[in-house]
């Protein structure tokens, strides 16, 4: 019996490892595409020997200390109840300063920045991964080059509009043509070291430190190239819920690591024997007849790690919505198998909008590379940072060790950070415009919402001395369940307070409902649900969910039987007290910021949709409110 129990787990594990090589790894295994091109093309750093085998110790070593040991080793471990993600090290790092305000709200801003950025990187990578493996048509057929950004563009187009039917019809074949890829990969590199042996001089780190030494600025510049070796990096940790650090780790170990160093390795030796093909090293190594072959599995291989982005930006959008960082949207399940395989209308156009624009302004994967390195680095640097707070916080690590692991990190990404600086005339403004007008936007709805709870709080009354009265003056009763939504527990909702001043009635079941995100991503069922009772007919409930639960209200409600009766949805009747928001400029923020919530707030899908409350069962009551 144990042996099978171990045969079974060890066939899961396989399994598992198989799929991180078809969703985790696609972005880190797209970028021998353009980035090695980046060192040595139109900008880069010269072609000599001793360049050539520094640049290739770079980027091993990067692939070593950025994915392999920060990543793969160390931030792994920052496991949020099993989730990863920025969101998700956001909150486990606020988690371990809960009493310190301050901190909370720096460790605040730098999530949702990390986060922005995050976005940004949706927008670049589909672009630059595209149009790098249509810019193989380039080599094959020189005439062809002016088709590269149109059937970019209609990849992309494709790509976009696919997302509506879900990823699950397609999952089956994302790991084998992933694996088939990093296969070629390897053995294009290989073919390339048996015939310039000399390039593994480069395992060596001193080539790496020499190089940099030796060059000067332009060595220090071309880390801005050595970067983008390390993009998808963060994959690791934003896909450690859907497959568990084991299979990642044996994945990246065991199969994509060796993969890249050796297409890395080969491109150098291709250097090597031919300084020429620095133009697109990758192409170049392959043989004529297995271009277009290999074009259309790039394409192939680039779609898969657009879309394992793309895919990233919906689950970090509902975080943030359920977070109450972003105006809620229409969240829609693609599988009825699968809870994470989620599709968000209103990003994905926002998404396909943005990287076609980014196509048609910058129309090359190298101007692109420079756009690409600043989202990258920005976001690693950050994770940095909330790591460091969680090892000393939550893992209780001495100072010494933090300091020692965290100015190792700090320094690698803030040597990548300063390299790509000068890249930010060049294109690199773009994700950090981007990053800035997302930030503002997750900022001002999350302030926006704690002034108008503010304001409601101020003006509600106290709702223990309200029911005493009723219960003492009580009003015509109605038949039925009437439940009040309320962000306030200790208020009377304020269309509790309409209905009875219009309606002049109350049902006979009364519940104050009030729903909770917490700082887990799935919380417990037997913390789901908090009830007290008021008196015989008047109840208070809070239902709790993690940051990356679906929150059907009518669902968790019908499981309920502490208040009287069970819940019957047929019985019952929602009222919600819908806020206009009036901008002022005599509260909380600048008026161009109330003006900008109030925007986001007539926009924001109706709270009752959002917790798939039925249209038939629901009266909204208007109330108005100035921030």
């Amino acid at each position: 019996m144990s042996t099978e129990t171990s045969n079974g787990s060890r066939t899961r594990l396989y399994r598992l490892a198989a799929g991180a090589i078809g969703v985790v790894f696609g972005d880190i295994g797209t970028s021998p595409l353009y980035a090695f091109k980046e060192a040595f093309g139109e900008h880069g750093i010269g072609h000599s020997s001793a360049n050539i085998i520094g640049v290739l110790s770079l980027f091993l070593w990067s692939l070593i200390l950025v994915v392999s040991v920060k990543y793969a080793t160390f931030i792994l471990r920052a496991d949020n109840k099993g989730e990863g993600g920025i969101m998700a090290l956001m909150m486990l790092a606020q988690r371990g300063v809960r009493d310190n305000v301050k901190a909370r709200w720096l460790i605040m801003v730098l999530g949702i920045f990390g986060a922005s950025l995050f976005f940004g990187d949706g927008v670049i990578t589909p672009a630059i991964s595209v149009l790098s493996a249509v810019e193989g048509l380039q080599v094959a057929a020189p005439g062809l080059d002016h088709w590269v950004v149109p059937i970019t563009v209609l990849i992309l187009i494709g790509l976009f509009s696919f997302q509506r039917h879900g990823t699950g019809k397609v999952g089956a074949v994302f790991a084998p043509i992933t694996a088939v890829w990093f296969l070629s990969l390897a053995a294009l590199g290989l073919v390339q070291i048996v015939q310039a042996p000399q390039v593994l001089a480069a395992l060596s780190p001193h080539y790496g430190i020499d190089f940099l030494l030796g060059n000067g600025t332009a060595g220090f510049f071309t880390l801005g190239a050595v970067v983008l070796s390390v993009t998808g990096a963060e994959a690791l940790y934003a896909d450690m819920g859907h497959f568990g650090k084991k299979p990642i780790r044996m994945a990246w170990f065991g199969f994509v690591l060796p993969a890249l160093v050796l297409n890395y390795f080969g491109q150098g030796a291709l250097l090597l024997s031919d300084p020429s093909a620095a133009t697109n090293p990758f192409y170049r190594m392959i043989p004529e007849a297995l271009l277009f072959p290999m074009i259309i599995l790039a394409a192939a291989a680039t779609v898969i790690a657009s879309q394992a982005v793309i895919s990233g930006a919906f689950s970090v959008a509902r975080e943030a919505i359920h977070l109450g960082y972003l105006p809620r949207m229409q969240v829609l399940h693609t599988s009825a198998e699968s809870r994470g395989q989620i599709y968000l209308p209103w990003i994905n156009r926002m998404l396909l909008v943005l990287t076609i624009a980014v196509v048609l302004g910058f129309q090359s994967s190298t101007n692109l590379a420079a756009a690409y390195g600043i989202a990258v680095v920005g976001t690693m640097t950050i994770d940095s940072v909330l790591v460091m707070i969680v090892s000393r916080r939550i893992w209780g690590w001495s100072r010494i060790s933090v300091f020692a692991v965290g100015l190792l990190f700090l320094t690698i990404d803030g040597a990548f950070l300063g390299a790509n600086a000068d890249k930010v005339e060049h294109g690199g403004w773009f994700p950090l415009v981007l990053g800035i007008i997302l930030f503002a936007v997750m900022t001002t709805w999350r302030r926006g919402r704690d002034l108008v709870m503010r304001q409601i709080k101020r003006a509600g009354l106290a709702i223990e001395p309200f029911v005493t009265s009723i219960n003492s003056h009580p009003p015509l009763r109605v038949p039925g369940t009437a439940i009040f939504m309320t962000a306030n527990q200790g208020a009377v909702p304020n269309a509790l307070l309409h209905n009875l001043k219009h309606n002049k009635v109350l049902h006979e079941r009364n519940v104050l409902l009030t729903v909770e995100t917490l700082d887990v991503p799935t919380v417990d069922a037997d913390e789901h649900v908090e009830i007290e009772t008021l008196s015989d007919d008047f109840f208070k409930v809070v239902l709790r969910y993690g940051f990356a639960e679906d929150q059907n209200v009518p669902q968790q409600l019908m499981a309920i039987s502490e208040c009287g009766l069970p819940f019957d949805m047929m019985d019952t009747t929602f009222f919600l007290s819908r806020e206009s928001i009036v901008a002022t400029d005599n509260h909380g923020m600048p008026l161009w910021r109330d003006k900008l919530f109030a925007f986001l707030q007539r926009n924001a899908l109706p709270a009752t949709a959002y917790f798939e409350i039925p249209g038939n069962r629901l009266i909204e009551l208007g109330t108005q409110v100035e921030i």
